[in-house]
Protein backbone atom coordinates (compact mmCIF):
# COMPACT_ATOMS: atom_id res chain seq x y z
CA UNK A 1 0.00 0.00 0.00
CA UNK A 2 1.25 3.46 -0.89
CA UNK A 3 1.74 5.97 1.92
CA UNK A 4 0.45 8.83 -0.23
CA UNK A 5 -1.10 9.20 -3.68
CA UNK A 6 -1.68 12.47 -5.52
CA UNK A 7 -4.21 12.35 -8.31
CA UNK A 8 -5.80 14.82 -10.71
CA UNK A 9 -2.60 16.89 -10.70
CA UNK A 10 -0.64 18.71 -13.39
CA UNK A 11 2.81 17.35 -12.62
CA UNK A 12 5.99 18.74 -14.13
CA UNK A 13 8.60 16.15 -13.25
CA UNK A 14 11.72 17.91 -14.63
CA UNK A 15 12.62 14.43 -15.88
CA UNK A 16 12.98 14.34 -19.66
CA UNK A 17 12.08 10.64 -19.74
CA UNK A 18 8.61 11.31 -18.32
CA UNK A 19 8.13 15.10 -18.35
CA UNK A 20 4.42 15.30 -17.48
CA UNK A 21 2.18 13.18 -15.26
CA UNK A 22 -1.20 13.29 -13.52
CA UNK A 23 -0.78 10.78 -10.68
CA UNK A 24 2.04 10.37 -8.17
CA UNK A 25 2.66 7.62 -5.63
CA UNK A 26 4.85 7.85 -2.53
CA UNK A 27 6.18 5.00 -0.40
CA UNK A 28 8.72 5.14 2.44
CA UNK A 29 9.66 8.73 1.68
CA UNK A 30 10.45 8.04 -1.98
CA UNK A 31 8.71 8.50 -5.29
CA UNK A 32 7.27 5.04 -5.97
CA UNK A 33 5.81 5.67 -9.42
CA UNK A 34 3.77 7.83 -11.76
CA UNK A 35 0.50 7.54 -13.67
CA UNK A 36 -0.46 3.98 -14.68
CA UNK A 37 2.07 2.35 -12.37
CA UNK A 38 0.31 3.74 -9.29
CA UNK A 39 -3.17 4.71 -10.53
CA UNK A 40 -4.88 1.58 -9.18
CA UNK A 41 -2.74 1.02 -6.11
CA UNK A 42 -4.35 1.59 -2.70
CA UNK A 43 -2.94 4.35 -0.50
CA UNK A 44 -3.19 5.29 3.14
CA UNK A 45 -3.80 8.88 2.06
CA UNK A 46 -5.08 10.09 -1.30
CA UNK A 47 -4.98 13.75 -2.26
CA UNK A 48 -7.18 15.06 -5.08
CA UNK A 49 -5.18 18.01 -6.38
CA UNK A 50 -8.09 19.39 -8.38
CA UNK A 51 -5.81 20.34 -11.27
CA UNK A 52 -3.18 22.05 -9.12
CA UNK A 53 0.41 21.97 -10.34
CA UNK A 54 3.05 19.75 -8.74
CA UNK A 55 6.77 20.33 -9.31
CA UNK A 56 9.93 19.04 -7.60
CA UNK A 57 10.83 20.72 -4.33
CA UNK A 58 12.84 23.89 -4.79
CA UNK A 59 16.47 24.19 -3.76
CA UNK A 60 18.40 27.32 -2.81
CA UNK A 61 22.10 26.80 -3.50
CA UNK A 62 23.24 29.83 -1.49
CA UNK A 63 21.44 31.35 1.48
CA UNK A 64 22.17 32.41 5.05
CA UNK A 65 19.64 30.62 7.20
CA UNK A 66 20.65 31.62 10.73
CA UNK A 67 21.29 35.20 9.65
CA UNK A 68 17.85 35.38 8.04
CA UNK A 69 16.17 33.74 11.01
CA UNK A 70 17.76 36.23 13.41
CA UNK A 71 16.80 39.14 11.16
CA UNK A 72 13.13 38.25 11.63
CA UNK A 73 13.32 39.58 15.20
CA UNK A 74 15.57 42.56 14.41
CA UNK A 75 14.53 46.07 13.44
CA UNK A 76 13.63 45.75 9.76
CA UNK A 77 15.13 48.62 7.78
CA UNK A 78 14.55 47.15 4.34
CA UNK A 79 11.78 49.64 3.60
CA UNK A 80 13.64 52.75 4.72
CA UNK A 81 13.93 55.25 1.86
CA UNK A 82 15.63 58.08 3.79
CA UNK A 83 18.07 58.45 6.66
CA UNK A 84 15.47 60.23 8.86
CA UNK A 85 13.27 57.14 8.52
CA UNK A 86 16.14 55.01 9.82
CA UNK A 87 16.77 57.33 12.74
CA UNK A 88 13.07 57.47 13.60
CA UNK A 89 12.86 53.68 13.56
CA UNK A 90 15.91 53.41 15.82
CA UNK A 91 14.38 55.93 18.23
CA UNK A 92 11.09 54.02 18.40
CA UNK A 93 12.87 50.73 19.07
CA UNK A 94 15.17 52.30 21.67
CA UNK A 95 12.24 53.86 23.53
CA UNK A 96 11.05 50.42 24.57
CA UNK A 97 14.44 49.07 25.65
CA UNK A 98 16.51 49.30 28.86
CA UNK A 99 19.17 52.00 28.91
CA UNK A 100 22.03 49.57 28.23
CA UNK A 101 20.25 47.38 25.65
CA UNK A 102 21.48 47.05 22.08
CA UNK A 103 19.40 48.34 19.17
CA UNK A 104 20.00 45.89 16.32
CA UNK A 105 18.59 46.46 12.86
CA UNK A 106 19.18 44.96 9.45
CA UNK A 107 18.51 45.50 5.77
CA UNK A 108 19.29 49.19 5.26
CA UNK A 109 20.55 50.22 1.81
CA UNK A 110 22.68 53.33 1.40
CA UNK A 111 22.14 53.31 -2.37
CA UNK A 112 18.45 53.96 -1.73
CA UNK A 113 18.94 56.57 1.01
CA UNK A 114 21.97 58.29 -0.51
CA UNK A 115 24.29 57.70 2.44
CA UNK A 116 25.02 55.46 5.42
CA UNK A 117 23.69 56.24 8.89
CA UNK A 118 26.17 58.38 10.89
CA UNK A 119 27.14 57.54 14.43
CA UNK A 120 26.28 61.00 15.77
CA UNK A 121 22.67 60.68 14.58
CA UNK A 122 22.46 57.13 15.90
CA UNK A 123 23.68 58.39 19.28
CA UNK A 124 20.88 60.96 19.37
CA UNK A 125 18.21 58.54 18.16
CA UNK A 126 19.09 55.78 20.62
CA UNK A 127 19.94 57.95 23.63
CA UNK A 128 23.53 56.75 23.73
CA UNK A 129 22.68 53.04 23.56
CA UNK A 130 24.82 50.71 21.44
CA UNK A 131 23.35 50.60 17.93
CA UNK A 132 24.29 48.05 15.28
CA UNK A 133 22.65 48.41 11.86
CA UNK A 134 23.56 45.74 9.32
CA UNK A 135 23.70 46.63 5.64
CA UNK A 136 21.59 44.46 3.36
CA UNK A 137 24.77 43.17 1.63
CA UNK A 138 26.26 41.76 4.83
CA UNK A 139 29.56 43.39 3.88
CA UNK A 140 29.24 46.51 6.03
CA UNK A 141 27.41 47.94 9.01
CA UNK A 142 26.77 51.28 10.74
CA UNK A 143 27.26 51.56 14.49
CA UNK A 144 26.92 54.16 17.22
CA UNK A 145 29.69 55.78 19.23
CA UNK A 146 29.11 53.43 22.15
CA UNK A 147 29.87 50.44 19.94
CA UNK A 148 33.02 52.13 18.61
CA UNK A 149 34.08 52.86 22.19
CA UNK A 150 33.61 49.27 23.33
CA UNK A 151 35.50 48.04 20.26
CA UNK A 152 38.49 50.25 21.06
CA UNK A 153 38.14 52.32 17.91
CA UNK A 154 37.50 55.74 19.46
CA UNK A 155 40.60 55.71 21.66
CA UNK A 156 42.78 54.25 18.94
CA UNK A 157 43.67 51.04 20.80
CA UNK A 158 42.28 48.91 17.94
CA UNK A 159 43.76 49.08 14.45
CA UNK A 160 41.88 48.43 11.23
CA UNK A 161 41.92 44.65 10.70
CA UNK A 162 43.42 43.21 7.53
CA UNK A 163 40.71 42.96 4.91
CA UNK A 164 38.54 45.54 6.70
CA UNK A 165 38.04 49.29 6.77
CA UNK A 166 36.96 51.62 9.59
CA UNK A 167 35.61 54.52 7.53
CA UNK A 168 36.70 57.96 8.68
CA UNK A 169 35.74 61.51 7.69
CA UNK A 170 38.09 64.19 6.36
CA UNK A 171 39.27 64.92 9.90
CA UNK A 172 40.15 61.31 10.62
CA UNK A 173 37.17 60.68 12.91
CA UNK A 174 35.26 57.39 12.54
CA UNK A 175 31.83 57.86 10.94
CA UNK A 176 30.44 54.62 12.35
CA UNK A 177 30.67 52.72 9.05
CA UNK A 178 32.61 49.45 9.20
CA UNK A 179 33.35 47.54 6.01
CA UNK A 180 34.17 43.89 5.37
CA UNK A 181 36.29 42.31 8.13
CA UNK A 182 36.13 45.43 10.29
CA UNK A 183 32.64 44.20 11.18
CA UNK A 184 34.33 41.57 13.28
CA UNK A 185 35.16 44.30 15.79
CA UNK A 186 31.42 44.52 16.51
CA UNK A 187 30.53 40.85 16.31
CA UNK A 188 33.28 40.08 18.82
CA UNK A 189 31.29 42.12 21.37
CA UNK A 190 28.12 40.02 21.06
CA UNK A 191 29.12 36.62 19.72
CA UNK A 192 28.99 33.71 20.05
CA UNK A 193 25.23 33.49 20.23
CA UNK A 194 23.74 30.68 22.35
CA UNK A 195 23.05 27.51 20.38
CA UNK A 196 19.44 27.50 21.60
CA UNK A 197 18.89 31.01 20.20
CA UNK A 198 20.44 30.01 16.87
CA UNK A 199 18.30 26.88 16.74
CA UNK A 200 15.23 29.07 17.24
CA UNK A 201 16.38 31.32 14.38
CA UNK A 202 17.02 28.35 12.09
CA UNK A 203 13.57 26.95 12.91
CA UNK A 204 11.86 30.26 12.11
CA UNK A 205 13.74 30.50 8.83
CA UNK A 206 12.87 26.91 8.00
CA UNK A 207 9.15 27.59 8.42
CA UNK A 208 9.38 30.51 5.98
CA UNK A 209 11.34 28.39 3.53
CA UNK A 210 8.80 25.58 3.61
CA UNK A 211 6.01 28.10 2.96
CA UNK A 212 7.89 29.15 -0.20
CA UNK A 213 8.36 25.61 -1.49
CA UNK A 214 11.98 25.11 -0.46
CA UNK A 215 12.91 21.54 0.42
CA UNK A 216 16.72 21.87 0.34
CA UNK A 217 19.01 24.81 1.09
CA UNK A 218 22.73 25.39 1.28
CA UNK A 219 23.81 27.51 4.24
CA UNK A 220 26.69 29.59 2.85
CA UNK A 221 29.10 29.87 5.75
CA UNK A 222 28.91 28.75 9.40
CA UNK A 223 31.21 28.98 12.40
CA UNK A 224 33.94 31.59 12.43
CA UNK A 225 34.35 34.17 9.70
CA UNK A 226 32.55 37.07 8.07
CA UNK A 227 28.98 35.99 8.83
CA UNK A 228 29.40 33.14 11.32
CA UNK A 229 27.24 33.13 14.45
CA UNK A 230 29.18 30.77 16.70
CA UNK A 231 32.21 28.47 16.54
CA UNK A 232 29.76 25.63 17.33
CA UNK A 233 27.07 26.80 14.90
CA UNK A 234 26.48 23.34 13.43
CA UNK A 235 25.08 22.32 16.80
CA UNK A 236 22.18 24.73 16.29
CA UNK A 237 21.12 22.91 13.13
CA UNK A 238 21.40 19.57 14.88
CA UNK A 239 19.30 20.90 17.77
CA UNK A 240 16.64 22.19 15.37
CA UNK A 241 16.57 18.80 13.72
CA UNK A 242 16.32 17.01 17.07
CA UNK A 243 13.39 19.27 18.00
CA UNK A 244 11.61 18.39 14.75
CA UNK A 245 11.56 22.01 13.58
CA UNK A 246 14.03 21.75 10.70
CA UNK A 247 11.58 21.47 7.82
CA UNK A 248 14.15 21.57 4.99
CA UNK A 249 17.17 19.52 4.08
CA UNK A 250 20.28 21.56 4.84
CA UNK A 251 23.85 21.48 3.57
CA UNK A 252 26.32 23.48 5.67
CA UNK A 253 29.24 25.33 4.12
CA UNK A 254 32.08 25.60 6.62
CA UNK A 255 33.77 29.02 6.59
CA UNK A 256 37.48 28.86 5.78
CA UNK A 257 38.31 30.51 9.13
CA UNK A 258 37.35 27.23 10.84
CA UNK A 259 39.98 25.17 9.03
CA UNK A 260 43.35 24.73 10.71
CA UNK A 261 46.54 22.73 10.38
CA UNK A 262 46.14 18.98 10.87
CA UNK A 263 48.61 16.18 11.51
CA UNK A 264 48.05 13.05 9.45
CA UNK A 265 50.02 10.36 7.66
CA UNK A 266 52.23 11.71 4.89
CA UNK A 267 50.34 9.62 2.33
CA UNK A 268 46.99 11.21 3.27
CA UNK A 269 47.78 14.65 1.93
CA UNK A 270 45.57 16.15 4.65
CA UNK A 271 47.39 19.15 6.10
CA UNK A 272 44.42 21.50 6.54
CA UNK A 273 40.85 20.86 7.67
CA UNK A 274 38.61 20.13 10.63
CA UNK A 275 39.44 17.84 13.52
CA UNK A 276 38.91 14.12 12.84
CA UNK A 277 39.32 14.78 9.13
CA UNK A 278 35.66 15.73 8.65
CA UNK A 279 35.01 17.18 5.20
CA UNK A 280 32.39 17.76 2.52
CA UNK A 281 29.77 15.00 2.50
CA UNK A 282 29.86 14.10 6.19
CA UNK A 283 26.29 13.68 7.48
CA UNK A 284 23.15 12.38 5.84
CA UNK A 285 20.44 13.45 3.41
CA UNK A 286 18.84 15.72 6.03
CA UNK A 287 21.89 17.56 7.38
CA UNK A 288 25.44 17.35 6.14
CA UNK A 289 28.66 19.26 5.57
CA UNK A 290 29.01 20.92 2.20
CA UNK A 291 31.92 22.88 0.71
CA UNK A 292 34.53 24.93 2.47
CA UNK A 293 33.52 28.58 1.95
CA UNK A 294 36.21 31.19 1.35
CA UNK A 295 35.53 34.90 0.79
CA UNK A 296 37.90 36.26 -1.84
CA UNK A 297 36.49 39.79 -2.21
CA UNK A 298 33.71 42.13 -1.11
CA UNK A 299 30.43 43.25 -2.68
CA UNK A 300 29.18 45.11 -5.71
CA UNK A 301 26.74 47.10 -3.60
CA UNK A 302 29.55 48.41 -1.44
CA UNK A 303 31.98 48.76 -4.38
CA UNK A 304 34.40 46.44 -2.56
CA UNK A 305 34.30 43.58 -5.09
CA UNK A 306 37.74 43.05 -6.65
CA UNK A 307 37.50 44.22 -10.27
CA UNK A 308 40.15 44.63 -12.96
CA UNK A 309 39.00 48.11 -13.98
CA UNK A 310 37.89 50.83 -11.53
CA UNK A 311 34.28 51.23 -10.59
CA UNK A 312 32.49 54.18 -12.14
CA UNK A 313 33.24 57.11 -9.84
CA UNK A 314 36.91 57.58 -9.03
CA UNK A 315 36.54 57.31 -5.26
CA UNK A 316 35.70 53.61 -5.39
CA UNK A 317 38.83 52.20 -7.04
CA UNK A 318 39.05 48.49 -7.83
CA UNK A 319 37.70 46.95 -4.62
CA UNK A 320 39.49 44.74 -2.12
CA UNK A 321 40.60 41.17 -1.53
CA UNK A 322 39.64 39.74 1.84
CA UNK A 323 43.18 38.51 2.44
CA UNK A 324 46.44 38.15 0.55
CA UNK A 325 45.70 36.49 -2.82
CA UNK A 326 48.58 34.03 -2.47
CA UNK A 327 47.44 33.00 1.00
CA UNK A 328 43.87 32.47 -0.19
CA UNK A 329 45.03 30.53 -3.26
CA UNK A 330 47.10 28.24 -1.06
CA UNK A 331 44.15 27.58 1.26
CA UNK A 332 41.91 26.62 -1.69
CA UNK A 333 44.53 24.14 -2.92
CA UNK A 334 45.08 22.67 0.55
CA UNK A 335 41.33 22.24 1.11
CA UNK A 336 40.96 20.55 -2.28
CA UNK A 337 43.84 18.18 -1.48
CA UNK A 338 42.15 17.30 1.83
CA UNK A 339 38.97 16.22 0.02
CA UNK A 340 36.83 19.32 0.38
CA UNK A 341 34.68 20.85 -2.27
CA UNK A 342 35.40 24.56 -2.29
CA UNK A 343 32.96 27.44 -2.64
CA UNK A 344 34.82 30.65 -3.40
CA UNK A 345 32.96 33.93 -2.91
CA UNK A 346 34.07 35.92 -5.95
CA UNK A 347 31.99 38.82 -7.22
CA UNK A 348 34.45 40.98 -9.16
CA UNK A 349 36.22 39.66 -12.24
CA UNK A 350 39.64 39.89 -10.56
CA UNK A 351 38.35 37.67 -7.76
CA UNK A 352 36.92 35.29 -10.38
CA UNK A 353 40.40 35.11 -11.95
CA UNK A 354 41.87 34.23 -8.56
CA UNK A 355 39.27 31.49 -7.98
CA UNK A 356 39.74 29.97 -11.44
CA UNK A 357 43.52 30.03 -11.11
CA UNK A 358 43.32 28.36 -7.69
CA UNK A 359 40.98 25.64 -8.96
CA UNK A 360 43.24 25.01 -11.95
CA UNK A 361 46.24 24.59 -9.67
CA UNK A 362 44.27 22.34 -7.32
CA UNK A 363 43.32 20.08 -10.21
CA UNK A 364 46.93 19.96 -11.43
CA UNK A 365 48.53 19.08 -8.08
CA UNK A 366 45.80 16.69 -6.88
CA UNK A 367 43.47 15.41 -9.65
CA UNK A 368 39.97 14.50 -8.49
CA UNK A 369 37.09 13.46 -10.70
CA UNK A 370 33.93 15.57 -10.96
CA UNK A 371 34.62 17.71 -7.90
CA UNK A 372 32.23 20.57 -8.76
CA UNK A 373 34.01 23.39 -7.01
CA UNK A 374 31.90 26.55 -7.05
CA UNK A 375 32.25 30.27 -7.53
CA UNK A 376 29.62 31.90 -5.35
CA UNK A 377 27.93 34.89 -7.00
CA UNK A 378 30.14 35.02 -10.13
CA UNK A 379 28.94 38.61 -10.18
CA UNK A 380 31.12 40.06 -12.97
CA UNK A 381 32.37 37.49 -15.46
CA UNK A 382 34.30 38.68 -18.51
CA UNK A 383 33.76 36.92 -21.85
CA UNK A 384 37.27 35.41 -21.73
CA UNK A 385 36.50 33.77 -18.36
CA UNK A 386 33.43 31.82 -19.48
CA UNK A 387 35.27 29.00 -21.23
CA UNK A 388 37.50 28.49 -18.18
CA UNK A 389 34.43 27.65 -16.08
CA UNK A 390 33.58 24.91 -18.58
CA UNK A 391 37.17 23.68 -18.88
CA UNK A 392 37.59 23.35 -15.11
CA UNK A 393 34.07 22.06 -14.38
CA UNK A 394 33.42 24.98 -12.03
CA UNK A 395 29.83 25.68 -10.94
CA UNK A 396 28.73 29.34 -11.09
CA UNK A 397 26.24 30.31 -8.37
CA UNK A 398 24.75 33.70 -9.36
CA UNK A 399 21.67 35.29 -7.78
CA UNK A 400 19.24 36.42 -10.47
CA UNK A 401 16.93 38.31 -8.12
CA UNK A 402 19.78 40.70 -7.29
CA UNK A 403 19.00 42.22 -10.68
CA UNK A 404 15.64 43.41 -9.38
CA UNK A 405 16.56 44.05 -5.76
CA UNK A 406 19.82 45.99 -6.29
CA UNK A 407 20.55 45.77 -10.01
CA UNK A 408 20.26 49.48 -10.71
CA UNK A 409 23.03 50.45 -8.30
CA UNK A 410 25.20 47.56 -9.49
CA UNK A 411 24.81 48.72 -13.10
CA UNK A 412 25.79 52.25 -12.06
CA UNK A 413 28.91 50.89 -10.41
CA UNK A 414 29.94 48.90 -13.48
CA UNK A 415 28.85 51.18 -16.30
CA UNK A 416 27.26 50.13 -19.61
CA UNK A 417 30.34 48.28 -20.87
CA UNK A 418 30.39 45.76 -18.02
CA UNK A 419 26.69 45.52 -17.13
CA UNK A 420 26.14 42.67 -19.67
CA UNK A 421 28.70 40.61 -17.71
CA UNK A 422 26.67 40.86 -14.51
CA UNK A 423 25.13 37.74 -12.93
CA UNK A 424 25.14 35.80 -16.18
CA UNK A 425 22.99 32.77 -16.92
CA UNK A 426 22.44 32.08 -20.64
CA UNK A 427 26.17 32.34 -21.45
CA UNK A 428 26.88 29.55 -18.96
CA UNK A 429 24.11 27.33 -20.32
CA UNK A 430 25.36 27.84 -23.87
CA UNK A 431 28.68 26.29 -22.76
CA UNK A 432 27.04 23.32 -21.11
CA UNK A 433 27.49 24.74 -17.60
CA UNK A 434 24.64 24.14 -15.19
CA UNK A 435 23.48 27.08 -13.08
CA UNK A 436 21.74 26.36 -9.75
CA UNK A 437 19.10 28.72 -8.43
CA UNK A 438 19.99 30.68 -5.32
CA UNK A 439 19.10 33.84 -3.42
CA UNK A 440 21.81 34.91 -0.93
CA UNK A 441 18.91 35.61 1.43
CA UNK A 442 18.59 37.88 3.40
CA UNK A 443 20.66 40.09 1.08
CA UNK A 444 17.71 39.81 -1.34
CA UNK A 445 14.24 38.23 -1.02
CA UNK A 446 14.62 34.47 -1.29
CA UNK A 447 11.34 33.07 -2.61
CA UNK A 448 12.31 30.70 -5.45
CA UNK A 449 9.42 31.79 -7.67
CA UNK A 450 10.68 35.38 -7.50
CA UNK A 451 14.12 34.14 -8.46
CA UNK A 452 12.69 32.27 -11.43
CA UNK A 453 10.86 35.35 -12.62
CA UNK A 454 14.10 37.35 -12.49
CA UNK A 455 15.93 34.67 -14.47
CA UNK A 456 13.35 35.02 -17.23
CA UNK A 457 12.90 38.82 -17.15
CA UNK A 458 16.20 40.22 -15.78
CA UNK A 459 14.34 43.42 -14.91
CA UNK A 460 15.71 45.96 -12.46
CA UNK A 461 13.49 47.81 -10.03
CA UNK A 462 13.59 50.76 -12.47
CA UNK A 463 12.27 48.53 -15.25
CA UNK A 464 15.58 48.19 -17.12
CA UNK A 465 16.47 44.83 -18.67
CA UNK A 466 19.99 44.12 -17.41
CA UNK A 467 21.86 41.85 -19.80
CA UNK A 468 19.00 40.84 -22.12
CA UNK A 469 21.16 38.19 -23.80
CA UNK A 470 21.42 36.38 -20.45
CA UNK A 471 17.67 35.75 -20.14
CA UNK A 472 16.52 32.12 -20.01
CA UNK A 473 13.21 30.35 -20.52
CA UNK A 474 10.81 29.63 -17.69
CA UNK A 475 11.49 25.92 -18.08
CA UNK A 476 15.22 26.53 -17.67
CA UNK A 477 14.53 28.68 -14.62
CA UNK A 478 12.48 25.88 -13.05
CA UNK A 479 15.28 23.43 -13.77
CA UNK A 480 17.76 25.81 -12.10
CA UNK A 481 15.80 25.75 -8.84
CA UNK A 482 15.23 21.99 -8.91
CA UNK A 483 17.48 19.57 -10.79
CA UNK A 484 20.42 21.93 -11.31
CA UNK A 485 20.39 23.00 -7.66
CA UNK A 486 20.53 19.31 -6.74
CA UNK A 487 23.33 18.71 -9.24
CA UNK A 488 25.46 21.48 -7.71
CA UNK A 489 25.41 19.47 -4.47
CA UNK A 490 26.06 16.08 -6.13
CA UNK A 491 22.45 15.14 -5.35
CA UNK A 492 20.98 14.78 -8.84
CA UNK A 493 20.46 11.02 -8.32
CA UNK A 494 18.52 11.60 -5.09
CA UNK A 495 16.43 14.73 -5.62
CA UNK A 496 15.65 17.55 -8.03
CA UNK A 497 13.08 15.77 -10.20
CA UNK A 498 9.95 13.73 -9.65
CA UNK A 499 11.48 10.41 -10.63
CA UNK A 500 10.78 6.96 -9.17
CA UNK A 501 13.36 6.15 -6.52
CA UNK A 502 14.19 9.75 -5.64
CA UNK A 503 13.21 11.53 -2.45
CA UNK A 504 9.53 12.46 -2.40
CA UNK A 505 10.26 16.20 -2.16
CA UNK A 506 7.69 18.20 -4.11
CA UNK A 507 5.59 21.35 -4.09
CA UNK A 508 1.93 21.94 -4.90
CA UNK A 509 1.38 25.26 -6.72
CA UNK A 510 -1.66 27.26 -7.73
CA UNK A 511 -0.37 27.64 -11.30
CA UNK A 512 2.35 26.46 -13.66
CA UNK A 513 5.49 28.65 -13.61
CA UNK A 514 6.36 27.48 -17.12
CA UNK A 515 2.98 28.33 -18.66
CA UNK A 516 2.04 31.64 -17.00
CA UNK A 517 3.22 35.02 -18.26
CA UNK A 518 6.70 35.79 -16.94
CA UNK A 519 5.50 38.72 -14.84
CA UNK A 520 3.15 36.40 -12.93
CA UNK A 521 5.64 33.71 -11.91
CA UNK A 522 6.51 35.33 -8.58
CA UNK A 523 2.82 35.68 -7.65
CA UNK A 524 2.06 31.95 -7.86
CA UNK A 525 0.88 30.57 -4.51
CA UNK A 526 2.66 27.70 -2.80
CA UNK A 527 -0.22 25.56 -1.57
CA UNK A 528 1.75 22.77 0.07
CA UNK A 529 5.31 21.51 0.45
CA UNK A 530 6.37 17.90 1.02
CA UNK A 531 9.74 16.56 2.17
CA UNK A 532 10.22 12.77 2.04
CA UNK A 533 6.48 12.45 1.45
CA UNK A 534 5.58 14.35 4.65
CA UNK A 535 3.74 17.66 4.52
CA UNK A 536 5.88 20.43 6.03
CA UNK A 537 3.65 23.31 4.89
CA UNK A 538 0.00 23.64 3.92
CA UNK A 539 -1.59 20.63 5.62
CA UNK A 540 -4.71 22.59 6.55
CA UNK A 541 -5.19 23.60 2.92
CA UNK A 542 -5.22 19.96 1.90
CA UNK A 543 -7.76 18.61 4.38
CA UNK A 544 -10.85 19.11 2.23
CA UNK A 545 -9.13 17.45 -0.73
CA UNK A 546 -7.84 14.41 1.15
CA UNK A 547 -9.34 10.98 1.70
CA UNK A 548 -7.41 9.02 4.27
CA UNK A 549 -7.07 5.70 5.97
CA UNK A 550 -4.56 7.50 8.23
CA UNK A 551 -3.72 11.18 8.77
CA UNK A 552 -1.83 13.13 6.13
CA UNK A 553 1.88 12.43 6.71
CA UNK A 554 3.57 15.32 8.51
CA UNK A 555 7.20 15.62 9.54
CA UNK A 556 6.57 15.56 13.29
CA UNK A 557 5.42 19.18 13.12
CA UNK A 558 2.45 21.00 14.46
CA UNK A 559 0.16 21.98 11.63
CA UNK A 560 1.50 25.13 9.93
CA UNK A 561 -0.78 28.01 9.06
CA UNK A 562 -2.28 27.53 5.59
CA UNK A 563 -2.39 30.57 3.33
CA UNK A 564 -4.12 29.03 0.31
CA UNK A 565 -6.71 26.46 -0.61
CA UNK A 566 -6.55 23.97 -3.42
Amino acid sequence: MLDLKLRNARIRTVDDRHPRAHTLGVFAGRIFGLDDTVEDLPARTTLDCGGAVVVPGFGDAHNHMAWFGQSLSELDLGGAATLPQVYDAVARRAAGLPADAWVVGSGYDDTVMGAHPHRAELDRAAGGRPVWLKHRSGHMCAVSSEVLRRAGILDGTTADPEGGVVVRDEYGAPTGLLQERAQGLVSALVMPYPVTDLADAVSQASAVYAAEGLTHVVEAGIGLGLIGRSPVEAAAYQLARDRGTLRTRVELMVAADNLHALRSHADDGITTGLDLGLRSGFGDDRLRLGPMKIWLDGSLIGRTAAVSEPFCGHIHGTGVFQDGPEQMRRLVVDAHRAGWRVAAHAIGDSAVDLALDAFAEARRVSPRRDVRHRIEHSGVVRPDQLDRYAELGVVPVPQAHFLYAVGDTMAQALGPGRTPWMYRHRSFLDRGIRVPGSSDRPVAPGAPLLGMQSMVERLSRAGVVLGPDERVTAEQALRAYTLDAAWASHDEDRRGSITPGKHADFVVLSDDPVDVDADRIGAIDVLATFVAGACVHGADALEDSTTTKSPLPMAGLSRPHARSQI
